[in-house]
Formats: structure tokens, C-alpha cells, sequence
């Protein structure tokens, strides 16, 4: 049965309590080599600014799928964005597959991010002038090392991404020659999903991937990506303030819990 990061006694405990336990969780849970590591890590938005985030401890284990839940303003997507190394913290330690990312300049943090990362976001950010098959190639355009890996596929960029498509279910001839702007909803996240998981990155992030879909779509796409991630052995670090979905996880965070900091505004 998935776990919580939120620890529940014989008494109501404390906050402190609450992520003493959360830390706890987290480190039997995550036993084995770690994709992701956080240390100590402080973060505000402008420098002598008070902290949004100010996280002890956190790991996600190589193939784990975490789910994060927090209400809006709580820091999740300001945590996923220092996971990914578009920001960095003021203070303190993350690590992408054993790499230190606050201690690397711009530049390489944006090569390092292209090669073992994959995001979905919330608005999916597919590019309108570009086909859906162009779409899910793109990463590959940044990254050598996903081109290569697919490269050791039959077929190259083009069949690779068909064949992430299919699994998606988007495979239909009258789908691929469709604009990207004028799929639903629904296809333009699977499109951005695949985009993904192109070129099998080790980490994939999604930041509430399903808010703009009814439940039937929200159930399907979660099976698919779930089976996808496993299927590339990719962890899954999903934030989402809709609680119900942390059932599907391996194991679930409170980021009200994880963070610290006692005040809204961290997105």
C-alpha cells in the first residue's frame, strides 16, 4: 500500500513531530541508490527575502513514483523547478543522480537538465508551429544523449516517437496530421507526455498534469504514464494539490509537512 509522508499517533502531534516522521519516511523508503537528494535546502525568491522553502530532507529512490500534494501556494512548483535546475537554492544541497546542481553554472545545469530530466507542465508548452511528431522529438534537438538512446532503437527520432504516440493512443493518421492547437486537451497532454519520456530521461517531473481533465481522462492518462515510467525504469515526481490521486503512488508527500517554512506564496 502506497505511504504518507504524514505521521498520525494515539494523539494529534505536532508539526515538528509531523516531519520528524515525514523525514523518517522518506529515508526507509528510499533505500538503494537515490535519483534525487535533498540537503538542508533553503529558498527564496529574492536575495535577503524571507524563505519559501526550507526543506531538512528528501529523496526519491532510482524507478520510485512520489506523489506530492499540497494546496496552491504551498511550494510545489517552486520545489519541482529547483529539481530541475531552473532555480537553485540559497542555502544547501540538491542532487540529480548524484550530481550537484546548485554548484554548476547556468549553462551546464541547462545541458544537465536536457540529457536526465523530462517535464510535463501544467500548460503542456507544446510548440504550435511544429507537428505533434515534432513536438515529442524536440528534447532530443537539446540533447544528445536521448538522441543517442533512442538512436540504439529501430528506426531513429521519427519511429520512436510514433511508437511513444501509440502507446499513448495517438497513433491514428487523422490525429497525427492534426495541428497540436487543435487536439483536445486531453491529446495535447499525452503529446506533452511523450515528449516526456522521449529518449528515456531517469527523472520525470509532472506539475499538475491533470487539473484541466474529467476523471475518465485523468484515470487513463495516470495508467499510461505509470506504465510508460516503468517501462523506461524512470522515477516519477508528481505534484498535484487534488489528494485523491496519491493512491496510485508508490508513496505520498505533504509538502506542508516536507516545507518548513510556515507561510503561502511558494507556488
Amino acid at each position: 500500500m502506497p505511504d504518507t509522508a504524514v505521521v498520525k499517533g494515539a494523539a494529534t502531534p505536532t508539526k515538528e513531530t509531523a516531519r520528524a516522521g515525514a523525514a523518517a519516511s522518506t529515508r526507509a523508503l528510499t533505500a538503494g541508490p537515490a535519483t534525487v537528494e535533498i540537503d538542508r535546502v533553503r529558498f527564496a525568491w529574492k536575495a535577503g527575502g524571507r524563505d519559501v522553502l526550507d526543506i531538512a530532507r528528501f529523496e526519491v529512490a532510482a524507478g520510485e513514483r512520489v506523489f506530492v500534494e499540497g494546496p496552491s501556494g504551498s511550494g510545489k512548483s517552486t520545489l519541482l523547478g529547483l529539481l530541475g535546475g531552473v532555480t537553485i537554492p540559497r542555502e544547501g544541497s540538491i542532487r540529480i543522480l548524484g550530481t550537484a546542481l546548485s554548484s554548476m553554472p547556468a549553462r551546464r545545469r541547462d545541458r544537465f537538465r536536457a540529457d536526465h530530466v523530462g517535464f510535463i507542465f501544467q500548460m503542456f508548452n507544446l510548440v504550435p508551429y511544429l507537428s505533434m511528431i515534432d513536438n515529442v522529438t524536440l528534447p532530443c534537438r537539446f540533447s544528445r544523449r536521448r538522441r543517442e538512446r533512442v538512436g540504439s532503437r529501430a528506426g531513429g527520432l521519427e519511429a520512436e516517437a510514433r511508437r511513444l504516440l501509440a502507446r499513448l493512443e495517438l497513433d491514428r493518421p487523422e490525429l497525427l496530421s492534426r495541428a497540436v492547437t487543435d487536439l483536445s486537451i486531453g491529446q495535447q497532454q499525452r503529446v506533452a507526455a511523450a515528449r516526456a519520456l522521449i529518449g528515456t530521461p531517469e527523472l520525470l517531473i509532472a506539475d499538475e498534469p491533470t487539473s484541466a481533465l474529467d476523471e475518465g481522462a485523468r484515470e487513463r492518462f495516470l495508467d499510461l504514464l505509470s506504465a510508460q515510467c516503468g517501462e523506461a525504469g524512470a522515477s516519477l515526481l508528481f505534484a498535484s494539490h487534488d489528494t485523491r490521486l496519491g493512491a496510485r503512488f508508490d508513496r505520498r508527500v505533504s509538502i506542508t509537512e516536507l516545507n518548513r517554512c510556515d507561510l503561502e506564496g511558494g507556488g
